[in-house]
């Protein structure tokens, strides 16, 4: 009976807390949708740069979005580690239809000599990028026509200004955990980059999108650097500020299409992301027993039944919180169809949560890693389909690329 008592006082505390931190989030959307956008003086010249592995779910009007852009002066880099990628076909195909669009170019860059894959492309990218302003983004993204515009003003607003971050909203595929996924992405995710953002100075960033000023990515020793972590991202923004840097939440939401995958894929994608998250922010991490009021108000209720109006006021909570996020900032049509699967998402991403404490090893895209305290990790081996873990050396190499694939074209040209 103590042990009880004790239990109901312990979920009864967390509750309160977790009913705090819903109502943060409903505060911290609001005062983020207050934020008046900086209009833009001066049309800074960007590179965006775009590492590609592979043919992701509708890749090509992904890319179309970048080629769409509203700003007059602007460059698209992509990379790829050899030119037999799926994905080259579809750059070549979309850079045929914009022969006045922006000036582009494809790279290969040759296998990954960093753990990192992505960070390896990105270190050749830079290099090739012509511009000190660098917006760096993934191939699943799909972007509004003004977002250069608005990354651009919101750099100019103040020279501190080394980050610029976007908010997004995760856009599943056809399958059954892909929408479970993006609700969770979109109701409980941005829920901690907007209390984070409200609370304190940015001290993250977010990978789907992201931008540089060069001279940022320079001081923290490039993506030679960068390289040896999982969430180079993250890394990016935590040092930002270290370096006297400011980084901004922006104004501009873009969409992260996330594809889908089997419960098997979903769940392994879950478990990374999580150890990541423990690895790069271990305090953060922890703070995650106040995201999921759900699971806790069922366990109060099996504990004491006699409680249930105190899970009923949980419930609303956590719809206010929901709401506040996928409705009002990123205006999601999924969570507003789907709102009933919220605490299934829940129950799921308590359980991640918990698994997150447990192991230091991820599968990612083939291969196995081990996760080092300091948020770096190492390349154990390609993972077989009998899920054994087979050792693969490759030669290092820098070497460097450029193809010339259309040579026919003019403005819009790819060396």
């Amino acid at each position: 009976m103590v042990l009880i008592t004790a239990l109901v006082g312990l979920l009864v505390l967390l509750l309160v807390g977790s009913s705090v931190y819903c109502v943060l989030t409903a505060i911290a959307a609001r005062r983020y949708l207050a934020v008046t956008p900086p209009a833009l003086k001066t049309a800074l010249p960007i590179s965006v740069l775009k590492p590609l592995c592979g043919q992701d779910d509708r890749l090509e009007e992904n890319l179309r979005s970048f080629f769409m852009q509203d700003y007059p002066d602007y460059e698209i880099l992509f990379a790829v580690h050899r030119l037999d990628d799926p994905a080259v076909a579809v750059v070549e195909r979309v850079s045929r239809d914009f022969p006045r669009g922006p000036k582009t170019r494809l790279m290969e860059t040759g296998e990954p000599t960093a753990p990192n894959a992505k960070a390896h492309s990105l270190k050749q990218l830079v290099a090739e990028a012509r511009h000190g302003i660098l917006v760096m983004s993934d191939s699943d993204v799909y972007v509004p026509r003004d977002l250069l515009r608005r990354v651009a003003a919101e750099f100019q607003q103040d020279q501190a200004v080394g980050v610029v971050t976007c908010p997004y909203r995760a856009v599943p595929g056809p399958g059954f955990w892909s929408r479970l996924e993006a609700i969770g992405m979109n109701t409980e995710f941005l829920a901690g980059v907007l209390v984070a953002w409200l609370i304190g100075e940015m001290d993250f960033a977010l990978g789907p999108t992201l931008a540089a000023r060069r001279e940022v990515i320079e001081a923290m020793g490039g993506f030679a650097e960068l390289g040896h972590y999982l969430a180079e991202d993250f890394v990016i923004g935590n040092r930002a500020p270290r370096l006297g840097y400011r980084v901004v939440l922006s104004s501009c939401v873009i969409e992260h299409r996330i594809g889908s995958q089997t419960f098997k894929g979903n769940l392994q994608h879950r478990v990374r992301w999580a150890r990541s998250t423990r690895r790069s922010r271990p305090a953060g991490y922890w703070g995650g027993i106040f995201t999921n009021p759900l699971p806790l108000a069922l366990l109060l209720w099996l504990a004491m039944p006699k409680l249930w109006p105190l899970v009923a006021i949980t419930a609303a909570f956590r719809a206010l919180a929901a709401w506040s996020t996928a409705e009002r900032v990123l205006h999601d049509p999924l969570t507003s169809r789907r709102w009933w699967l919220i605490p299934l998402q829940d129950l799921i991403s308590a359980c991640v949560w918990v698994d997150g404490f447990f192991g230091n090893t991820i599968d990612w895209r083939g291969r196995r890693y081990k996760l080092l305290r300091d948020g770096r990790f190492q390349f154990l081996g390609s993972v077989t389909r009998t899920g054994e873990t087979r050792q693969v050396y490759h030669a290092p190499t820098a070497e460097f690329h450029q193809p010339d694939i259309n040579p026919q074209k003019t403005n819009g040209e790819i060396l």
